[in-house]
C-alpha cells in the first residue's frame, strides 16, 4: 500500500510538471503595450526613414538614386510610419488586426497583409541611425 501511494505522488508530481510546460501562443508577445510602444516610436522616430533610405539607395543604385529616389521613398515610408503611429496611438487598447494587436504593416507572405514597399518591407519599429548591433564580439578580459 505505501508502494502505491509513492508511485501514485510521483506520478502526480510528474504529471503536474507536464501540464505546466505548455508554451505561449505565438501572438502572445503582442500586446497593448507594445501596441502603444510601437506607436509612439513610429510617431517620434519615424523620420528616420528618411536617411537611412538614401543610404540604403545609394549602396544599390549610386549616388543620384539615393538622394532623389532614396529621399523620395524615404519621406514616403515616413508618412506611412506616421500615419499607422496616429492609427495605433489612438486604437492601442483594441486588438485591430485580425483580432490581435500584431502590426499591420508587416512584410506579407501569401495573405493580403498591407505591404509598404515591395521590396523590402517595414519592419516593427523605425530604424536605428549609427553603429548597431547584435551580436557580442568581444571578448571577456581574464586577469
Amino acid at each position: 500500500m505505501k508502494k502505491l501511494a509513492v508511485i501514485a505522488t510521483v506520478f502526480t508530481v510528474l504529471t503536474g510538471f507536464a501540464a505546466a510546460d505548455i508554451q505561449a501562443p505565438p501572438g502572445s508577445q503582442y500586446t497593448a503595450s507594445r501596441k502603444l510602444g510601437r506607436a509612439i516610436s513610429n510617431i517620434l522616430y519615424g523620420f528616420i526613414e528618411i536617411p537611412e533610405q538614401i543610404v540604403r539607395k545609394t549602396d544599390t543604385h549610386g549616388r543620384k538614386a539615393g538622394w532623389s529616389y532614396g529621399a523620395v521613398d524615404g519621406t514616403n515610408r515616413a508618412m506611412r510610419r506616421l500615419g499607422y503611429g496616429f492609427y495605433e496611438l489612438f486604437t492601442f487598447t483594441c486588438p485591430t488586426y485580425r483580432g490581435t494587436f500584431r502590426p499591420p504593416y508587416e512584410r506579407c507572405g501569401e495573405d493580403n497583409r498591407i505591404e509598404m514597399n515591395v521590396a523590402d518591407g517595414l519592419s516593427e519599429f523605425p530604424p536605428e541611425l549609427g553603429f548597431e548591433t547584435y551580436f557580442g564580439h568581444t571578448r571577456t578580459q581574464r586577469f
